[in-house]
């Protein structure tokens, strides 16, 4: 079998060896003027392969529809990606297709093969169209290669727009609004350009994203001296007899803070009291931790 993305022209035993990224007008011209296959002669040339492992054979029903990988690369230009690029791994669809089909099913080869081709295509896309990934899930890639053909507009989708392609594609109205997004979207180089000036080179990442705020060492500073003051409150806390600790816990450590007339009740002293409580305990409490 010939080497992804290679065409082999036969004729004459004459052997042709060309990339579609040499010369892609050419290419296609080639692929072009190899005869399609009968149904009869593409249906022995599969037996052969199957049953006895032809290579002599894989290699015709490859060459015979290179046209078909060259129709549905076109299909997918609107991705901004090398046509040639998409013929080359469309090429290596229609291969393990050939490799896999079985002449006893009594199906024409193209008709097995578009979707190896589109798979390897599909692979491509996702790989290549952006730096950050913008579909992984089965449902995502249903949006990603049908939301551009199902949009009326070029304008955002309205509500009703929305529920009307969840419902024609199966997936979540929350799904296609993530992916509208995500397609509205573009890649943004994190460094400044070269060129830059103070103009413009204000718009890179680069220019806004710096934290001033993350130096390890500052970091590493403040979350030791929080430990420390933490460790030295809990041991101050200790220090302190039920009544005190339980004050100082509810007056300034819990969620909902009772108020004195509270905790007078529940002590059965007065307010007072509790204030006299609470302002001996908060002494002992400073004192420990600026010891």
């Amino acid at each position: 079998m010939s080497e992804p993305g290679k065409v082999m022209a036969v004729g004459h035993g004459a052997v042709m060896a060309m990339a579609p990224g040499a010369n892609l007008p050419a290419y296609v011209q080639a692929v072009s003027g190899i005869p399609l296959l009968s149904a009869e002669r593409e249906q022995a040339l599969a037996e052969k392969l199957y049953f006895d492992g032809c290579v002599d054979s894989a290699r015709e029903l490859v060459l015979a529809h290179l046209r078909f990988v060259v129709h549905i690369a076109r299909s997918y230009s609107g991705y901004g990606l090398s046509e040639a690029d998409l013929i080359q791994e469309g090429n290596v669809g229609l291969m393990k297709a050939v490799k896999r089909f079985d002449p006893s099913k009594g199906v024409r080869l193209v008709s097995f093969a578009v979707h190896w081709i589109k798979a390897e295509m599909h692979e491509f896309i996702l790989r290549n169209w952006r730096i950050v990934k913008v579909a992984t899930t089965k449902a995502q890639r249903k949006l990603f290669f049908n939301l551009r053909s199902a949009k009326k507009s070029l304008g955002w989708l309205s509500p009703e727009e929305t529920t009307a392609i969840a419902a024609d594609l199966g997936v979540d109205e929350a799904e296609v609004q993530r992916m509208e997004g995500r397609l509205s979207s573009r890649d943004v180089a994190f460094d400044l350009p070269v060129d830059a000036d103070d103009e413009d080179g204000w718009q890179a990442p680069q220019a806004y994203l710096d934290d001033a705020s993350a130096d390890p060492a500052q970091r590493v500073e403040l979350e030791d001296s929080a430990k420390d003051s933490e460790g030295r409150l809990q041991a101050a806390l200790a220090e302190l007899d039920e009544r005190s600790r339980n004050i100082v816990a509810q007056r300034w450590l819990a969620e909902s803070k009772a108020t004195l007339h509270e905790l007078a009740d529940e002590y059965g002293v007065s307010a007072e009291r509790i204030r006299q409580l609470e302002a001996n305990a908060m002494k002992k409490l400073k004192t420990a931790l600026a010891a």
